[in-house]
């Protein structure tokens, strides 16, 4: 799995909401030939981009009937999950790599962002002694 981890911090670009409509636009563009072409080479099980923290919840089941419902990820965090892809390689050297190409996607002014892409490995289930 490939995270896109967002942090203020860690970036010296500006945030997307100040980015021209083309910027938009070319950066959404790559997002798209990265899906296509993952799929295309069937590697692609799932991707998406995420909203970001203003629509996100917290969620814990309560000790009341009804689960606790929070605002989050908190702003003070400044970090956030931006999107994900899950991908199913052959090797965890193809995954650094696609999780390289992704990491180029386009900014302000078509300079590659060059943001964090965290790779995770996705474990199977233990076999189960009967």
């Amino acid at each position: 799995m490939l995270l896109m981890q967002f942090s203020v911090a860690g970036t010296d670009f500006p945030p997307i909401h100040t980015w021209t409509p083309e910027e938009i636009r070319a950066h959404i563009a790559f997002m798209g030939e990265v899906g296509a072409k993952l799929a295309a080479d069937g590697e692609l099980v799932d991707g998406q981009g995420l909203a970001g923290p203003a629509q996100a919840k917290i969620v814990q089941a309560g000790t009341a009937s009804a689960p606790v419902v929070t605002e989050g990820p908190f702003a003070e965090t400044k970090e956030f999950l931006a999107g994900y892809w899950i991908v199913d390689t052959d090797t965890p050297e193809r995954a650094v790599e696609i999780a390289a190409w992704i990491s180029t996607a386009p900014g302000p002014g078509g300079a590659p962002l060059n943001m964090p892409i965290e790779v995770h490995p996705v474990l199977s289930t233990p076999p189960q002694d009967l």
